[in-house]
C-alpha cells in the first residue's frame, strides 16, 4: 500500500509557476503518469498564455462501477462546485482522456490592493484542490452517497451495490441504504509472505477499533470470505487472498462538517499509517548487518599458540 498526499505534485508545482509567471509567454506540453494510476495532460500555447488545458485519463472502472458520460456519477457537479468560473468542461475531451478541463487563470484575483481572503495562500489552496482532481472525481460517488446519507435518503438509481475504481485493478464496494453505508475493501497482494503480513495486521487494525479512543468512528470488520451485503457480486471482482475489510457508516459520520472528514481516507489511514510504520522498523531491525559482519570477519586475525600456551588458556 502506497500512502500519498492527495494533489499530484508534479501537477501542483506546474500550477504554481504558471500562476506565478503568468504574464510571460511559454509554451507548456506536459505528459506523465503517477504510479501506473492516472495520466495527465497539460498545455499552454503562447498564443493564449492566460489558457492551461488539463487533461486527465482514469484508471479503467470495474464492471459494478456507475458511470455517467464516460466519469464515475457526481464527477461533473464536484468539478463544478470546487473550481466554479476557473474551470470549464470540454466536451468531449480530448482522445485518449477522460477529463478535458480548460482553466482561465486570468480569472484568478490579483494579488495587490485584495483583501486577505484572495491573497496568496487562497490561490494556492485553490492550485492544491485542482492538483486533487484525481481525488474529486473519483471521489465524488462516494460524497453523493454519504450527502444523501446525512438526509437518511438514497440516491436514485444507486440503491444497490456498486464499485468505486481507486487504483489500476483495485476496487472497493459501496452499499447504500437509507440508515447506513456500507464499505467494503477486497484486500489482494502478489506476494505471499505479503499477504500474510497484511492478513494479521488487518486483524490488528480492525481489533484496535474497539479500544476507547475510537468508540465514536466507523465501526469496522475483517473476514477471509466476502461480506453477505456483496451476495450476486462478480466472482472476478470479489478475488481477495488477504480478505475484506468492512466499514459501516451511520449518518452521525456524515452530520455538519464531518462529511468532509469522512469522505477523505484520513479516519482509514491513520491507524494503518501507524501500523505500517512501526512493521517497517521492526523488519529493518530484523535485518542482519551483513556488511558489519563480513567486515568483522576479515579484520579477524589468528594466532598459533604453542602447545604450552593453549594448555595455560585452557585453565
Amino acid at each position: 500500500m502506497i500512502l500519498l498526499q492527495s494533489p499530484s505534485r508534479f501537477l501542483l508545482q506546474t500550477l504554481l509557476n504558471r500562476v506565478q509567471n503568468l504574464e510571460k509567454g511559454v509554451e507548456l506540453d506536459y505528459q506523465w503518469v503517477e504510479f501506473g494510476d492516472v495520466r495527465y495532460h497539460v498545455q499552454v500555447s503562447m498564443k493564449n498564455p492566460h489558457f492551461l488545458s488539463l487533461s486527465v485519463s482514469l484508471p479503467t472502472p470495474a464492471q459494478e462501477t456507475v458511470l455517467s458520460g464516460g466519469l464515475p456519477f457526481g464527477a461533473i457537479e464536484a468539478i463544478k462546485a470546487s473550481y466554479g468560473v476557473l474551470v470549464q468542461i470540454l466536451d468531449p475531451p480530448k482522445d485518449g482522456f477522460n477529463l478535458t478541463l480548460r482553466l482561465n487563470l486570468s480569472k484568478l484575483p490579483p494579488d495587490e490592493g485584495s483583501p486577505s481572503f484572495f491573497s496568496k495562500e487562497y490561490k494556492h489552496a485553490l492550485m492544491v484542490k485542482i492538483a486533487s482532481v484525481r481525488e474529486v472525481v473519483l471521489g465524488a460517488p462516494l460524497r453523493v452517497v454519504l450527502k444523501h446519507l446525512a438526509s437518511r435518503t438514497v440516491a436514485p438509481d444507486i440503491d444497490q451495490p456498486f464499485a468505486l475504481v481507486h487504483r489500476p485493478q483495485e476496487s472497493f464496494f459501496l452499499v447504500p441504504q437509507a440508515e447506513k453505508v456500507t464499505i467494503v475493501f477486497p484486500m489482494s497482494f502478489k506476494d505471499s509472505i505479503d499477504t500474510v503480513l497484511a492478513t494479521s495486521f488487518l486483524q490488528e487494525f480492525v481489533g484496535a477499533r474497539r479500544t476507547a479512543g475510537m468508540n465514536n468512528a466507523p465501526p469496522c470488520m475483517w473476514s477471509p470470505s466476502p461480506p453477505v451485503e456483496l451476495k450476486g457480486t462478480a466472482g472476478e471482482a470479489l478475488s481477495a487472498n488477504a480478505g475484506f475489510v468492512t466499514f459501516v457508516i451511520f449518518p452521525r459520520h456524515v452530520e455538519g462538517k464531518k462529511l468532509d472528514r469522512t469522505c477523505s481516507e484520513g479516519f482509514m489511514h491513520t491507524r494503518m499509517r501507524r501500523r505500517v510504520e512501526s512493521l517497517i522498523q521492526a523488519l529493518d531491525r530484523a535485518k542482519p548487518d551483513l556488511e558489519k559482519s563480513k567486515k568483522t570477519v576479515q579484520s579477524r586475525s589468528f594466532k598459533r599458540l604453542s602447545l604450552k600456551e593453549a594448555h595455560t588458556n585452557s585453565k
